[in-house]
């Protein structure tokens, strides 16, 4: 089974997947709100992909302040994941410390000579698989062994 990583925004929500493996992450894709209170096709599109890769765990970004305080973009956030909560029910829904991840993409892909708007048609899907990627960082490192819970936990 795989680990589904999401970076929330407003418009926007930045898709990532485990391997089978929990070893890395990989983008899939950007799922594009036209309106920031319409969730209808966006549950819908999570919900095929999860079924279509058995995705057993969702990671979501929690955008916390750099001073550790939580703003508006965590409540937002906070709803977002009650709203997966809801839809999913079975899913465990992990609330994961985002912060710096989209500095950290936006300055991998500046380095990598993309202009402004190549940069904003990718960088919630690579925002999102730094996050995906710092938590199964983290699972591989409390396992001592590597690789997705290693038939722990």
């Amino acid at each position: 089974m795989r680990i589904l990583g999401l970076d929330y925004g407003d418009k926007t929500i930045g898709v990532a997947m485990s391997d089978l493996l929990g070893i890395t992450a990989q983008g899939i894709e950007i799922v594009r709100r036209t309106d920031e209170n319409s969730f209808k096709k966006s549950i819908a599109r999570l919900r095929e992909i999860i079924r279509e890769y058995e995705i057993k765990t969702i990671v979501l970004g929690y955008p916390k302040n750099m001073d550790n305080s939580e703003g508006i973009r965590c409540q937002k956030t906070l709803e977002f994941r009650d709203r997966l909560q809801r839809n999913f029910k079975s899913m465990e829904i992990i609330l994961w410390d985002e912060r710096l991840s989209t500095v950290a993409t936006e300055r991998n892909l500046i380095a990598s000579g993309m202009n402004f708007f190549e940069r904003k048609e990718v960088i919630d899907k690579i925002a999102a698989v730094y996050i995906l990627q710092g938590y199964l960082d983290y699972l591989n490192n409390k396992n001592g062994e590597g690789g997705y819970n290693n038939g722990k936990e």
